[in-house]
C-alpha cells in the first residue's frame, strides 16, 4: 500500500509500514526478541550511570530507558533506533538539576519534547541533520571531557568538604586538594572494571561487558566487605517498578525560566538522534526518516518526562549494538524497553550492591569512545581549516556552554565554507 510523499516522511512510523508492507513474521520476532535482550543487557547499568553522573537518581535513567526508549522504537522514523538516556546529556542535565532540582530536569524534558515535535512537524529534520562534522566532532570531543572529569571523584573515591563544583577548572583544582582522601578500594574496583570491560571488549565483543564488568565488581565489594559507596549507601536502591505517570508543577515563570535547558536539550537530542539513525542506515543499507524520528524523539521525551524519567535520544552505542544483534524492526527496541521493565520488577534489590566506582569506569569508558580519536586525528590532518572550527567547538563546549560551542562552531563552519568558495 504506497503512503503519500508527505504523509508518509512525517508521521508514518516504520513499526506501520513494516507490517502493512507484510515484511515481517514469526522468524523475524524471534530475531527481534534475542536483539531486544542483548541491548536491554547493555542498556541496564549504562542507564543507571548516566543518571547518576547526571546528579540525579538512577532509578530516573531507567524509567527514560523504558518509558522513552519504547516510544522512540514504536513511533521512530529508524527500523532499528534505540532510544534512552545518553552520555551527552549529563553536562545539561546535571546543570539543569543543580539550579532547578529533579522537578526542574522532568519539566525541561516535557518541554523539549514539545520543542522536538514542533521541530519534526515543521521538516526541519533534514536541517538538523546537515550539521558539519566538525563541529560534531568538537562538541563530542568537548563533552567526552566533561564527562571524564564528572567522574573523577568516584573513580578515585574522593571525599569532597562541599558540593563538588560545575565549571571544569573549579571542579578540577577542588578534586586536586582532595587528592589525599583517596579510597585505595574505589580505586581498585574502577581499575578492575575497567581491565574486564577493556578484555572483553577485545577477547569476547559479543559478550556483555559492562554488565559482566560491574556484576563482577558488585560481587567482589560484597565478598571481600570493601569500603566502598554503593547505589545503596547513596540512594538506597531503586524502585522495583515504573511510578504512575504525573505532570510537574508549571507556572509561566518555570516555564520561561527552563526554556534554555529545554532548548538545549531539544537540539542536543535532534542531534544525537538523527546521528544515530545515519550510523543505522549506513549498517543496514536503510533509509531512516529524518521528521518522522524527530515527532517520535518529541513523543518519547513527552513519555519519559510524564514517567519520571530524564530527556531521551537515540544513542548510538546500543542502535549499532541492535544491529549487530540481528535486530529485523522496531520490535527489537520495544522489546528492550520491556525486558529493562523485567529486570527492574524483578532484580531491583541487587542493583544496591553495585559500587558507584565501577559505574564511573563504565562511564570513563563511554567519554573515551564518544571523543572518537581517529576522527579527529584525521580531520587535523587533512583539513587545517576544519581543525580550526572543531578546536573552536571544543574549547568552547569545554569552558563556556554546549549550545555556545555549537552555534559558534557552525558561524566559523559557514564563514569557512564562504571562504573557500570566493
Amino acid at each position: 500500500m504506497p503512503w503519500p510523499a508527505s504523509l508518509g516522511e512525517t508521521y508514518i512510523p516504520k513499526l506501520v509500514t513494516q507490517f502493512v508492507d507484510r515484511q515481517y513474521h514469526l522468524p523475524d520476532l524471534r530475531a527481534d526478541l534475542v536483539a531486544g535482550l542483548t541491548v536491554a543487557i547493555v542498556a541496564l547499568p549504562l542507564s543507571m550511570a548516566i543518571a547518576i553522573a547526571s546528579g540525579v537518581t538512577p532509578d530516573r535513567g531507567l524509567y527514560a530507558a523504558i518509558a522513552g526508549g519504547f516510544v522512540v522504537s514504536a513511533l521512530g522514523g529508524s527500523r532499528f533506533q534505540i532510544g534512552g538516556p545518553a552520555g551527552a546529556f549529563i553536562v545539561l542535565v546535571a546543570a539543569t538539576a543543580a539550579r532547578f532540582g529533579v522537578e526542574g530536569v522532568i519539566l525541561a524534558t516535557l518541554m523539549s519534547g514539545v520543542i522536538l515535535l514542533l521541530l519534526g512537524l515543521s521538516r526541519l529534520g533534514v536541517f538538523i541533520r546537515h550539521i558539519p562534522h566538525p563541529v560534531i566532532l568538537g562538541f563530542s570531543a568537548g563533552i567526552a571531557a566533561i564527562i571524564f572529569a564528572s567522574q573523577l571523584r568516584e573513580l578515585f573515591g574522593l571525599s569532597l568538604a562541599g558540593k563538588e563544583p560545575g565549571p571544569l577548572l573549579d571542579k578540577l583544582s577542588a578534586l586536586l586538594e582532595a587528592a589525599p582522601t583517596a579510597n585505595p578500594a574505589a580505586i581498585g574496583v574502577a581499575l578492575a572494571t575497567l581491565v574486564i570491560i577493556l578484555l572483553l571488549r577485545r577477547w569476547k565483543p559479543l559478550w556483555p561487558g559492562f554488565l559482566i564488568a560491574v556484576t563482577l565488581a558488585a560481587l567482589a565489594a560484597v565478598a571481600l566487605g570493601l569500603p566502598v559507596e554503593t547505589i545503596g549507601t547513596r540512594f538506597g536502591g531503586i524502585p522495583r517498578s515504573l511510578p504512575a505517570p504525573v505532570l510537574p508543577a508549571i507556572s509561566a515563570q518555570r516555564l520561561l525560566d527552563l526554556l534554555p535547558s529545554a532548548l538545549s536539550f531539544a537540539l542536543l537530542g535532534g542531534i544525537e538522534s538523527l546521528l544515530s539513525a545515519l550510523v543505522a542506515d549506513g549498517m543496514t543499507g536503510r533509509r531512516h526518516r529524518s521528521n518522522a524520528e524527530l515527532v517520535a524523539q518529541g513523543a518519547a521525551n513527552i513519555a519519559s518526562g510524564l514517567f519520571g524519567g530524564l530527556c531521551v535520544t537515540g544513542t548510538i552505542a546500543r542502535t549499532a549494538t541492535n544491529v549487530r544483534a540481528g535486530a529485523r524492526g522496531p520490535i527489537a527496541g520495544m522489546a528492550h524497553a520491556l525486558f529493562l521493565l523485567l529486570f527492574m520488577l524483578v532484580a531491583a534489590p541487587l542493583a544496591g550492591y553495585i559500587p558507584l566506582s565501577a559505574l564511573a569506569a563504565l562511564l570513563a569508558v563511554v567519554a573515551w569512545n564518544m571523543a572518537e580519536r581517529h576522527a579527529v586525528a584525521a580531520l587535523i590532518r587533512e583539513r587545517r581549516g576544519d581543525a580550526l572550527v572543531l578546536l573552536a567547538t571544543f574549547l568552547l563546549v569545554l569552558f563556556r556552554d554546549l549550545v555556545e560551542g555549537i552555534l559558534a562552531g557552525c558561524a566559523l563552519a559557514f564563514a569557512l565554507f564562504i571562504w573557500r568558495k570566493r
